[in-house]
């Protein structure tokens, strides 16, 4: 099933717009953000001017989400390693 995704380009002539773009749902929470985190770097690779605030805090709060997504998944690995050990 094909999930719409959002994700902000910029434009020199109309500034910053919203764009769609479908990919496959393969329903993992944590795939999903590193790809909402690629596509927001590549937007902002690819053009000229400075980056505002607004764009900053969207990349460092799907950044946030992923590294709280992997430290709960390495704290998991642990209990499951601890609990086959025993």
């Amino acid at each position: 099933m094909a999930r719409t995704r959002f994700y902000l380009e910029h434009s020199c002539n109309s500034g910053l717009k919203l764009m769609m773009r479908s990919l496959p749902d393969h329903g993992l929470p944590l795939v999903q953000l590193k790809e909402q985190r690629r596509d927001l770097v590549v937007a902002l690779q690819n053009r000229s001017g400075p980056i505002n605030g607004w764009e900053l805090m969207q990349i460092a709060a799907v950044q946030q989400a992923i590294t709280a997504f992997e430290e709960v998944i390495a704290d998991l690995d642990a209990e499951a390693e601890m609990d086959a050990a025993a």
